[in-house]
C-alpha cells in the first residue's frame, strides 16, 4: 500500500494564521509610528522601541544561551553504558523516543525560557536607561555617604541584573541536572546517589556561580536597607544599622567563600568542605540574618525605642521632607483669634474681593442647562478653577469647554458614519466669574454662547473647536480638499446666545472641515488598511467618506497624549483648559517619581489622591502605585484643536528629569520657551499637593521625640458637605497669606487632629496650608514665589472650629435652618457648596455658598444664600457682603468695589453691581418679613405663648404670599429654575444614514 500523503490544508492554515498575526502586529507598530511622527515625537518611538528590543535581546540571549550550553554540556558528558536495571531500561526508552527530536528540544527549551526572560527584562527598560544616563543628585545618604542617584538609578539596575542572572543560573542548573538524569550521569543506585565526574564538575560550577551571585545580592542588600519599609519608619533603623547591615556583609563574604570551595572541589573531587560550608552558610543566614536582628530589636530597641531610634527617625524626617519637596516649607505660628470684631477684614479687602462663591463642583449641570444647547455637547462633572486678567484685575474663573458627547447623539442616528465623520468635535469655552452670580443665583458668564463671545475672545480671535478633550475617546476622520463639501457638524447656528440669553430659536446647524494637522494621514490605501486593522473596522476601509486629505484623530484625551510622548511621567489626574495665545490649551502636570529614595516614607498614590470629588466622579486619582520621591518636573500643553503636545522642563533641578532629557534630548523644551500668556495660567498641581498634605499629617513635626510620640499628628478632615467619609478636596483660591505682600492664586487645605480609634476626636483646626500657584506673567520667567508652601500652625489648645464643626453649626442653627426651610418651598433641594477656609481678620473665615435646585428633570442649582463663620459666630444672607457684615457686627470692612455682591448680568455678560434687593425691593422686604416671622414664632414657642405663635404664623403666610407675588413680577430672579429654562434642542442632523 502506498503511504498516505500528508494533506496541505493544515500547513496552509498555520502559515496563513502566522501571516495574519504578523500583519496585525505590523499594523499596530506602523500606525504607532505614524502617530508619533505626526506629533513630532518619533524620537520617543524609536528610542523606546530600540531600548526595549536591545534589552529583550540581552535577556533572551543570556537565558537561552546559558540554558542551551547547560543542556548541551550535560548531553555531551553522558556516560556510555548498557542498561543494568529496570530504571536504566526505562531511561533508555525515553532516550530513544527523544532522539528524533532531540535537537529541536535542545534548542526549543532554551528559546522558550529565553522568550520569558527577554519579556521580563524588557519591562525594566526604564531602570536600564536611568542607569545608563544617570545624573548625580549632589546629595548623599546619611549612612553610607553615597550620592542619592546610587539608590534611585544604580541600585535598582544592579538588583535587576543580579536577579536575572540568579534566575538564569537556577534554570540552567535545573535543565542540566534533568539532562544528566535523563542520560544516566545522575542516578539513584542501591548504594545511594551516583553522579559522574563530568556531572559533578558541571553542577559545581553552576552552584558556585549561584553562590557568587547570592553573595553580591547579600552585599547589595546592605544598601537596600535604606529603602526598607518594614520597620517603624522607612529606612535603616537602629536594628538595621547595628545588626542587619553587618550580618549582610558577613553573609556576602561567607557565600563567596563557599562558592570558591565549590570551584576547588570541582577540580580535586573532594566535596566535604563545600557541603559543610553550605550548611554553615544556611545556619549563619538563620542566626545572623534572623535571630540576631530579632534579639537586638526585642532586647535593646523595644524597651527604649523612642530614644534609641531618635537619630534614625531624624534621618527619616529629613529625607522624607526632601523627597517630597517639603524641606523649604515656611511654617508660621498663627495664634488665630475667634472674636469677630467690626472692620476686622479691612486689611484683607483684596482677598475678600476674590472670595469664590461659585462652586465648580456643583454648577456643571447649571452650565449644561444654560450653555449646552444640544444633547451631543456636555460639560465635565467637576469644572475647573483658573484666573484671567480682566480690565487689569486678576479674576478667579470657573471654566470648562463644551465637549462632544457621543452618547448624546440620537440613537437612531448613531451610525458609523455619523459617529466618526460627522460628530467630530465640541465647541467653545464657557467661563464664569468666580465671585459673582446674577440676582437669581445663576453664574455670570465672562465667556459663553455659540458662536463664542465674551472677554476671552470671539470666534475670530481664538479657535473654539475642541477636537481633543477629556470625553473624546473614539477616533474621528476629518479633513477634505479645498472646495469639497463639508461633512463635519460644526455648531448650532443662530442661537443668539449671550451670557444671559440661552433660549433663542435654532435656525439650523453649520458644517465645517478640519484644516489643521491633527492626526496621521489615511489618504492612501495602505494607511487606510493599516488603520482598518488597528480599529478592526471594515467601515473605515469601505466608506466613501475618506479622501486624499483625510486624517484620523485618536488617543485624544490630554492625559493619553502626554503619557505616550513622555512614558516616564506620572500624569496628574486633573488637566484643565485655558485660552492661551488665541488657542484653547489643555495644561497637564507631569511628575517624575521614584520608589527608591533612601530613608523616605513610601506613599500610595491612589490612596493619597482620592477624596470626595474623585470618588464622586470615579476619576481623577493617580494610579495604584507607591513612591517615595515626586517632583512636578514637566508642564505640558495639548492643543484642543490640533492635538499638538509641548513638554516644558519645569523643575530644572530634578536629576531624574535630567536623566530623561539625556535619553530623549529633543522632546522637552526649557520653560523659558513658555509664552507669558501660558505662564499666567500655570497653577500648582493638585495631585502633588494631595500627596504632600497627606505626609504633612505627621511630617510637619521635625522633633524626633515628638514625632515618635505622635502627639501632634494631624489628618485631612472629611468633606463635611457629603455623607460619605471621604477626604475634603483642596481648593483653588486667590488669597493673601499672613505676612505675604500680595494676593496669590493658591491651592489650600485644612488640618485637624488625627483621629484615634475608639476615641472621639476634636474637629478643631490645627493647621492651614497654601501652595503659591502664581508663576507670573512674563515670558520664560518663573516667579520665585511659585511653589512656595506656607503652613499656618495654630496652637495645640486652639478653639478654632474645624470644617466639620462649622458645617454642624450651620445645619443646627435655628435661624439658618428656618430660612433654609423657606428656600425648600416648592419641593426644592438644598445643596451645600464647597466650604472654603480663608486666613482673614487675624483668624480663620469660613465661606459656604448655598444652592437651591428644584426637583424637575431639567432643573439646575442656583446660588441663593451664603453662609459664613468666624470662631463660633455665623452669618447668613443673600450676598457675601451682607453675610460678612452680619458676622462682623454690621461692618466687616471687606467691601471692595462691587465684588462679592450677588449681581444681575447685563446683555454683554458683565455685571452691573445691583444686588437682589436693589433689583426687586418688594421681594427683599417680603423675605425679611418672613425671616422675622419665623424668629418670632420660634421665640413664642419657647415661651409657650401660642397666641403670639399664631400671629407669627399668619405673618409668615402673608410674607410668603408677598414673596411669591414679588417674584412673579421679576421672572429673571426665579429661585428654582423650572423645565422652561431648558435651552432648545433641535433634532441632530444626519448628513449620512
Amino acid at each position: 500500500m502506498r503511504p498516505r500523503r500528508r494533506g496541505a490544508l493544515l500547513p496552509t492554515i498555520i502559515v496563513v494564521a502566522v501571516l495574519v498575526v504578523a500583519l496585525v502586529i505590523f499594523a499596530g507598530v506602523y500606525t504607532d509610528l505614524l502617530w508619533f511622527s505626526q506629533l513630532g515625537y518619533s524620537e520617543v518611538f524609536w528610542r523606546e522601541k530600540l531600548a526595549k528590543l536591545l534589552i529583550f535581546l540581552a535577556g533572551f540571549l543570556i537565558m537561552s544561551v546559558s540554558v542551551y550550553f547547560s543542556i548541551r554540556t550535560a548531553y555531551r558528558a553522558r556516560p556510555i553504558y548498557a542498561p543494568d536495571s529496570a530504571r536504566d531500561e526505562n531511561l533508555n526508552r525515553y532516550q530513544i523516543q527523544l532522539e528524533p527530536i532531540r535537537r529541536v528540544v535542545m534548542i526549543g527549551i532554551p528559546v522558550v525560557f529565553g522568550l520569558f526572560a527577554g519579556t521580563a527584562a524588557m519591562a525594566q527598560w526604564e531602570k536600564v536607561l536611568l542607569f545608563l544616563y544617570r545624573v548625580p543628585f549632589g546629595q548623599t545618604d546619611p549612612q553610607f555617604g553615597l550620592d542619592i542617584s546610587f539608590y534611585t538609578n544604580t541600585l535598582p539596575f544592579l538588583g535587576f541584573v543580579i536577579g536575572l542572572l540568579i534566575s538564569v543560573t537556577v534554570i540552567a542548573f535545573i535543565a542540566g541536572l534533568l539532562t544528566h538524569y535523563l542520560y544516566g550521569a545522575v542516578r539513584l543506585t542501591e548504594r545511594g546517589l551516583f553522579t559522574s565526574r563530568n556531572a559533578q564538575v558541571h553542577m559545581a560550577i553552576l552552584a558556585a556561580a549561584f553562590l557568587l551571585l547570592l553573595g553580591l545580592n547579600f552585599w547589595l542588600d546592605r544598601y537596600t536597607t535604606l529603602q526598607n519599609n518594614g520597620g517603624y519608619r522607612a529606612g535603616a533603623m537602629f536594628t538595621d544599622v547595628h545588626a542587619v547591615i553587618p550580618t549582610k556583609a558577613i553573609l556576602a563574604v561567607a557565600a563567596i567563600i563557599v562558592a570558591i570551595l565549590f570551584i576547588v572541589a570541582a577540580f580535586i573531587g573532594r566535596w566535604k568542605l563545600p557541603l559543610i560550608g553550605t550548611g554553615m552558610l544556611v545556619i549563619t543566614a538563620i542566626v545572623a540574618g534572623g535571630i540576631y536582628p530579632w534579639a537586638i530589636q526585642g532586647l535593646q530597641v523595644k524597651p527604649s525605642q523612642g530614644s534609641v531610634e531618635a537619630p534614625y527617625i531624624a534621618r527619616n524626617i529629613d529625607m522624607t521632607r526632601q523627597a517630597y519637596g517639603l524641606s523649604d516649607m515656611e511654617v508660621t505660628p498663627y495664634n488665630a483669634t475667634t472674636t469677630a470684631t467690626a472692620g476686622a477684614l479691612r486689611k484683607d479687602a483684596d482677598t475678600a474681593a476674590n472670595i469664590r462663591i461659585l462652586d465648580p463642583n456643583l454648577v456643571s449641570s447649571t452650565f449644561a442647562q444654560l450653555q449646552q444647547y444640544r444633547p451631543y455637547y456636555e460639560f465635565p462633572k467637576t469644572l475647573n478653577v483658573d484666573r484671567y486678567t480682566i480690565d487689569g484685575k486678576v479674576q478667579d474663573t470657573v471654566i470648562a469647554v463644551r465637549e462632544l458627547n457621543p452618547q448624546g447623539i440620537n440613537p437612531g442616528q448613531q451610525t458609523w458614519y455619523n459617529q466618526h465623520l460627522v460628530y467630530t468635535h465640541g465647541y467653545g469655552v464657557v467661563a464664569a466669574y468666580g465671585n459673582t452670580v446674577s440676582a437669581d443665583g445663576k453664574p455670570v458668564f465672562m465667556q459663553s454662547g455659540v458662536p463664542s463671545t465674551g472677554v476671552l475672545g470671539t470666534d475670530t480671535s481664538y479657535q473654539p473647536r475642541i477636537y481633543f478633550g477629556q470625553s473624546l475617546t473614539d477616533y474621528s476622520i476629518v479633513g477634505a480638499p479645498e472646495g469639497a463639501a463639508h461633512v463635519e457638524l460644526d455648531r448650532p447656528q443662530g442661537t443668539g446666545t449671550t451670557a444671559s440669553d440661552s433660549s433663542a430659536t435654532d435656525t439650523g446647524e453649520s458644517m465645517t472641515t478640519f484644516t489643521g494637522n491633527g492626526g496621521p494621514s489615511i489618504g492612501n490605501w495602505f494607511n487606510r488598511l493599516m488603520y482598518a486593522m488597528k480599529f478592526q473596522s471594515s467601515d473605515l476601509l469601505l466608506t466613501n467618506g475618506v479622501n486624499d486629505k483625510s486624517q484620523i484623530l485618536y488617543d485624544r484625551t490630554p492625559e493619553q497624549r502626554v503619557a505616550q510622548v513622555a512614558p516616564y511621567l506620572t500624569i496628574d489626574g486633573n488637566p484643565y483648559p485655558a485660552v492661551v495665545d488665541g488657542r484653547v490649551k489643555w495644561i497637564v502636570d507631569g511628575y517624575t517619581t521614584s520608589q527608591y529614595y533612601p530613608y523616605s516614607q513610601q506613599q500610595q498614590l491612589q490612596e493619597a489622591t482620592t477624596d470626595s470629588l474623585t470618588n464622586q466622579n470615579g476619576t481623577g486619582a493617580l494610579p495604584n502605585t507607591s513612591v517615595n520621591y515626586i517632583r512636578n518636573s514637566v508642564k505640558a500643553t495639548v492643543d484642543a484643536y490640533d492635538g499638538s503636545v509641548q513638554l516644558y522642563a519645569w523643575d530644572t533641578q530634578d536629576p531624574i528629569l535630567k536623566s530623561w532629557e539625556k535619553v530623549f534630548p529633543t522632546t522637552i523644551k526649557p520653560y523659558s520657551d513658555m509664552s507669558a500668556d501660558l505662564m499666567a495660567h500655570v497653577r500648582y498641581p493638585e495631585d502633588l499637593f494631595k500627596v504632600q498634605r497627606e505626609l504633612l499629617g505627621q511630617y510637619h513635626v521635625t522633633n524626633p521625640s515628638d514625632f515618635y510620640n505622635n502627639t501632634y499628628a494631624w489628618s485631612v478632615p472629611d468633606d463635611p458637605t457629603t455623607a460619605a467619609k471621604d477626604k475634603q478636596p483642596p481648593y483653588y483660591l486667590s488669597l493673601k497669606m499672613p505676612g505675604a505682600d500680595k494676593t496669590a492664586f493658591s491651592l489650600t487645605t485644612d488640618f485637624i487632629p488625627q483621629e484615634v480609634a475608639g476615641t472621639e476626636s476634636r474637629n478643631v483646626l490645627y493647621g492651614f496650608m497654601a501652595a503659591n500657584g502664581d508663576a507670573g506673567s512674563v515670558k520664560g520667567v518663573k516667579s520665585p514665589d511659585y511653589g512656595k508652601l506656607q503652613l499656618l500652625q495654630l496652637p495645640p489648645d486652639t478653639q478654632v472650629p474645624g470644617p466639620g464643626q462649622v458645617q454642624n453649626t450651620f445645619q443646627s442653627d435655628p435661624s439658618v435652618s428656618e430660612q433654609l426651610n423657606l428656600l425648600k418651598l416648592g419641593q426644592s433641594d438644598i445643596k451645600n457648596g464647597n466650604l472654603l477656609t480663608l486666613p482673614m481678620g487675624g483668624g480663620l473665615l469660613y465661606v459656604q455658598p448655598v444652592y437651591v435646585q428644584s426637583t424637575g428633570s431639567t432643573s439646575y442649582p442656583t446660588l441663593q444664600r451664603v453662609l459664613v463663620a468666624f470662631g463660633n459666630k455665623i452669618g447668613y444672607a443673600a450676598t457675601l457682603n451682607q453675610a460678612l457684615d452680619q458676622l462682623f457686627q454690621g461692618d466687616s470692612g471687606a467691601a471692595a468695589g462691587d465684588a462679592n455682591v450677588v449681581k444681575e448680568p447685563n446683555a454683554a455678560g458683565s455685571s452691573n453691581g445691583n444686588s437682589a434687593g436693589d433689583t426687586n425691593p418688594a421681594l427683599a422686604k417680603a423675605l425679611n418679613d418672613a425671616n422675622t416671622a419665623l424668629q418670632n414664632g420660634t421665640a413664642a414657642l419657647a415661651k409657650g405663648d401660642f397666641a403670639a405663635y399664631g400671629v407669627a404664623q399668619k405673618a409668615l403666610k402673608a410674607a410668603i404670599d408677598a414673596a411669591i407675588a414679588a417674584e412673579g413680577a421679576t421672572p429673571s430672579a426665579t429661585a428654582t429654575p423650572s423645565a422652561t429654562a431648558k435651552p432648545s434642542a433641535t433634532p441632530t442632523p444626519s448628513p449620512k444614514p
